[in-house]
């Protein structure tokens, strides 16, 4: 089976070149209405703008969206997912993939996304970090025992498990973690502890604007990150991106899900390449590619 996999804001953006936008009057055209929807440039942004500019949750987020909404409608006939799942910010792309919201309707939920989650980093400082060579057990034991907020966040492949949490709980847990054999225990340059209980307050900003929006029923399953399986309904499609803001994202568990089913061969839509990178340490065996 065919399966299409989007980035989240692990991707790390970096911006867009021209020509994919001078060539394609359907890249214009969505552009055209991501501008008047967003309130400023991004097109100026994405093409022209400075790391520092792209940097800015308000744009990262909803730059990475239109990346990988705008490769998969420039597809155009050879698109068909047999099934679909996306990183975080990425299952907001998978959404549009599988006709289960529409490109405005899935934008202004991405921008509200960002700017909430920017309102949540506000009010507590907050941090990630990624804890590379030890055993979810040991990783989720440690948490567990650290005093403070600290919660395992994304399970990104075998190995490879980042958590999230107020600042001194994560550096404690750091210090524990690389104690207990971890090869590295490394505190990222986020803004804030996303997929933790401090992200409470995005989530029911969140909710409220995903209640407000018309979900379609899907033409295939997203696999969520919250449940790690195949969904096949709008109303429970909704509670699981609710959820999502403040639950881990189970990458790992949702790819092997994926394969069980019979996925087979996994592209990639999205700047960057590194969910095949994940792909490669989670399953050798299953194609990976992509279109960046």
């Amino acid at each position: 089976m065919k399966a299409y996999i989007f980035p989240g804001q692990g991707a790390q953006f970096t911006g867009m070149g021209l020509d994919l936008y001078e060539k394609s009057h359907l890249a214009q055209e969505y552009f055209n209405k991501a501008n008047s929807i967003l309130g400023f440039s991004i097109t100026d942004i994405m093409f022209e703008g400075s790391a520092e500019d792209l940097k800015q949750t308000k744009v990262t987020q909803p730059a990475i969206f239109l990346h990988s909404v705008i490769l998969a409608k420039t597809l155009g006939e050879d698109f068909k997912p047999e099934m679909v799942a996306g990183h975080s910010l990425g299952e907001f792309s998978a959404l549009v993939a599988n006709e289960v919201l529409d490109f405005e309707s899935a934008l202004k939920l991405v921008s509200q996304r960002a700017l909430a989650m920017q309102k949540a980093c506000d009010i507590k400082p907050s941090t990630m970090a990624a804890v590379l060579g030890l055993e979810n057990e040991i990783v989720e034991q440690v948490c567990q025992q650290t005093v403070g907020v600290v919660v395992a966040a994304n399970y990104n492949c075998p190995g490879q498990l980042v958590i999230s949490g107020d600042i001194e709980a994560i550096n404690d847990a750091c210090k524990t973690l690389t104690e207990k054999g971890a090869r590295r225990a490394l505190v990222l340059p986020v803004g804030g502890a996303f997929h933790s209980p401090l992200m409470e307050p995005a989530r029911e900003e969140l909710a409220a604007a995903i209640e407000n929006t018309t979900f379609n029923e899907p033409n295939c399953p997203i696999y969520q990150n919250v449940v790690a399986k195949a969904v096949d309904n709008a109303s429970d499609i909704k509670k699981n991106l609710i959820a999502q803001l403040t639950a881990p994202v189970k990458w790992t568990q949702t790819i092997q899900q994926m394969i069980t089913d019979g996925g087979t061969e996994f592209t990639e839509i999205g700047p960057g390449k590194v969910l095949q990178g994940l792909m490669r340490k989670i399953d050798r065996n299953v194609t990976a590619n992509g279109v960046s």
